[in-house]
């Protein structure tokens, strides 16, 4: 048999483009002679859809699409793996599946349910569909095969397994020859490892070849990475797809046997860690854009590391040209961070406009000064700055059409370390999940080969210039104290106590755990912010406000 898998980029309820998308590859797929052709979780509708799916139109989009899909299989003779939400016959229970269907000959021949639906971090989906409790092999040309869906592969070889079964415990008993796994499975930076560790164990558990066949493309903080697999029956990597990029591959089922001749090895396409954020951050805002019908970008920019980054990664995703900076001096400003600031919008080609704020702090201060009753300078007067400095930036969106980056990191979001309605304000957050110590690193590899971001921007002391000689360290911890704290309450999910066992500060550790869960209600004012991590703030990460527990 020949098989094609086809790793596309879609996009949420767009069923028209999703389609278009998949006839061509259905096209190509009877160009190159294949038996069946492989798409994704959720294919036809987007994923992850959320409340769409609770629309009866929506479903209907989906079945509409479902059968111009089964014409085209008629019209062609290539058989079609796509994952699309089904509605459940039976009263009882979820409305709908999220099922694989194997289409050919003009009609479904074999629909596979996910029976696994996961419900942590990002995902949601027992929300929407009712689990799968029965499994059957399917069949195409004399080919058994083991159709699963993203999650039905990953209760395996776990100490404490979330699930009460493995699908493929039950499917391998009625002999099938391959997996084929369609995946929606989102990006972070060390999800290669882990998902390839969960692939591989399947392939050699039950000894045959498995097809993994993912999402490449971003919806809206989720970014989908690709990076589609083809194991062997003993474990081998025989392809993996490229990282971030749409691609379509044939591969014929006596190449999956071959475990002493494998196409490549496991590491051909392994990246470093800020290898990777580089690329999907670029690819989150470029999607970001693209889907929303947007193509102009604006970025405050401070003369600091953080706004130096998020200009370079937004012109690499949109280009220099769709690309503008504003610089908003103060009489805070150091005359360096007007140099830094001038010289990064040199170096992208990037048109940067300079706005001071001065005549209009001014005017705030003397309108507000009698209501402020003598009480000296604080951080009353830093977030006017801030919130003058969004007003300018918001004003140039409104007539010029721009969507604003915010460039806030993940440190100072954790911590509260910003204003609402100022610098907290954006239509999108591409630092949003790198801690500073990370914004710093990623920085170093924008500049492998040539300096892009100048030197004294990454060298110098962080400030917010909010107040005379002013540094970040004033108000916070050394960042390489303070993240690794924060990394181990956030990712790892490790108390006060376990904490301070590691020997940090006890004072520091009780006051940064505070500081996070006190500012839970700014985060839930932010924009969404682009997902690298393994926990990132926003829809994988659900705390209340008004909790009492460390704060």
């Amino acid at each position: 048999m020949r098989i094609g898998l086809a790793q596309l980029n879609y996009h949420i309820g767009n069923f028209e483009g999703n389609y278009a998308k998949i006839k061509a590859a259905i096209d190509e797929a009877q160009h190159n002679r294949a038996d069946l052709i492989i798409f994704s979780e959720l294919a036809i509708s987007g994923y992850p859809p959320r409340d769409f799916l609770e629309f009866s139109d929506f479903i209907r989009l989906c079945e509409e699409t479902t059968q111009k899909i089964a014409d085209d299989t008629r019209r062609t003779g290539v058989g079609v793996i796509v994952g699309c939400p089904t509605r459940n016959p039976r009263i009882e229970g979820k409305d709908l599946f999220n099922s694989a269907l194997l289409i050919a000959d003009g009609r479904v021949i074999h629909q596979s349910n996910k029976a696994l639906l996961p419900t942590y971090d990002v995902f949601d989906e027992y929300r929407y569909f009712e689990p799968a409790r029965e499994f059957s092999v399917a069949e195409l040309k004399g080919v058994r095969l083991a159709i699963t869906v993203c999650e039905d592969i990953w209760n395996i070889g776990n100490e404490n397994p979330l699930y009460t079964i493995c699908p493929m415990d039950e499917l391998i008993k009625q002999k099938p020859e391959l997996i084929i796994n369609i995946s929606a499975s989102p990006f972070d930076y060390d999800q290669r490892e882990t998902r390839l560790k969960v692939i591989r164990a399947n392939s050699t558990r039950y000894g045959i070849p498995l097809l993994y066949c993912n999402h490449a493309g971003a919806q809206t903080e989720l970014i989908f990475d690709g990076a589609s697999l083809i194991l062997n029956e003993a474990g081998v990597v025989v392809d993996e797809l490229p990282w971030y990029e749409e691609t379509i591959r044939f591969y014929d089922t006596e190449q999956l046997y071959q475990a002493r001749n494998p196409l490549s090895q496991d590491n051909l396409h392994a990246k470093g860690k800020y290898e990777r954020i580089h690329g999907a951050l670029v690819l989150g805002i470029r999607d970001y854009f693209q889907k929303l019908g947007f193509s102009k970008a604006i970025v405050g920019l401070s003369g600091g590391v953080d706004s130096a980054l998020t200009l370079v990664l937004a012109a690499e995703a949109l280009g220099s040209e769709h690309v503008s900076a504003v610089f908003m001096p103060s009489r805070f400003t150091a005359t360096e961070s007007v140099i830094d600031a001038k010289r990064m919008a040199e170096n992208l080609s990037v048109q940067c406009t300079s706005i001071s704020i001065d005549d209009v702090f001014e005017a705030c201060l003397a309108e507000l000064q009698p209501h402020f009753a003598e009480k000296p300078f604080n951080v009353t007067e830093e977030n006017i700055q801030a919130r003058i400095r969004a007003i300018y930036l918001m004003a140039l969106c409104n007539k010029f059409g721009y969507i604003l980056l915010n460039t806030s990191n993940k440190s100072e979001n954790a911590v509260g370390y910003g204003t609402l309605y100022g610098d907290m304000a954006g239509g999108l957050s591409v630092l949003g999940d790198l801690y500073k110590t990370d914004v710093y690193e990623l920085c170093r590899h924008v500049n492998r080969d040539r300096e892009i971001i100048p030197e004294s921007i990454i060298s110098k002391p962080p400030t917010a210039e909010l107040r005379p000689n002013q540094k970040d360290e004033d108000d916070l911890p050394p960042y390489a104290i303070l993240d690794q704290i924060l990394l181990e309450y956030i990712e790892h999910r490790k108390g006060p106590s376990e904490i301070i066992a590691m020997e940090f500060d006890e004072a520091i550790v009780r006051r940064t755990l505070k500081l996070v869960n006190t500012s839970e209600y700014k985060r839930h004012q932010t924009p969404p912010m682009l997902r690298v991590s393994p926990k990132a703030f926003g829809m994988g990460r659900r705390v209340p406000i008004v909790g009492k527990y460390l704060s």
